[in-house]
């Protein structure tokens, strides 16, 4: 599944807008941006929360143990969660905060809290970074995730992420990781494709440049 944007359309104009940006387009090449389908909020969020702060082998481990919990080894529904004790839960490999976390997704998906797929699909970015971020757990990056890797929404800057402040001070020659809010005030000029600049900051860490 590819996003409804051009890429090469993205890249064009961001090193038109941004020289410094634009000789590592040229150096990198294409890029891709294969989503991942959002047909469960509940399922995409509550493996985002089992993945944070781990490796990915051990996250799918725990992930495939969280799943094996329900009959014939499938993703459960959120009241079948919701009536799963929590020392179960933990048994899977869940940390006390994620089992907890998990449960909260599950009760705010059934309140109607956390958005339909269909509902997300019409919301705008900030209304959905709003409303998945009332979830225990699930803050503003993993919401950004989830509109970048799952909806392909082409003007995300996650500020916060590691690979983007590598990339931002790989591409702009600076001795350290800048701060957010400099990454945003600079990225004003990426306007409307922050998101492919993202995935060019990604590739230039890839690149090994130090």
């Amino acid at each position: 599944m590819e996003p409804d944007f051009s890429l090469e359309e993205a890249g064009r104009a961001l090193s038109e807008g941004d020289p410094s940006l634009g000789e590592w387009i040229e150096r990198i090449g294409p890029v891709t941006l294969p989503l991942k389908p959002l047909r469960s909020p509940f399922r995409y969020l509550s493996e985002a929360i089992t993945y944070q702060q781990l490796n990915g082998k051990a996250a799918a481990t725990i992930f495939g143990r969280f799943r094996a919990l329900y009959e014939g080894n499938r993703f459960p529904a959120p009241e079948e969660v919701l009536a799963t004790p929590e020392e179960t839960l933990r048994s899977a490999g869940l940390s006390r905060s994620k089992s907890a976390a998990i449960m909260d997704l599950a009760a705010k998906v059934i309140d109607g809290s956390v958005p339909t797929a269909a509902r997300l699909r019409r919301m705008t970015d900030e209304e959905i970074v709003e409303s998945l971020t009332v979830v225990r757990g699930i803050g503003p990056w993993t919401a950004q995730m989830l509109l970048i890797f799952a909806l392909g929404r082409p003007d995300v800057l996650a500020a916060t992420d590691y690979g983007v402040q590598s990339g931002f001070r790989i591409v702009r020659g600076l001795e350290e990781n800048p701060a957010p809010r400099e990454i945003i005030e600079y990225g004003e000029r990426w306007k409307p494709w922050r998101t492919v600049a993202s995935l060019y900051l990604w590739r230039a860490v890839d690149t090994g440049q130090v």
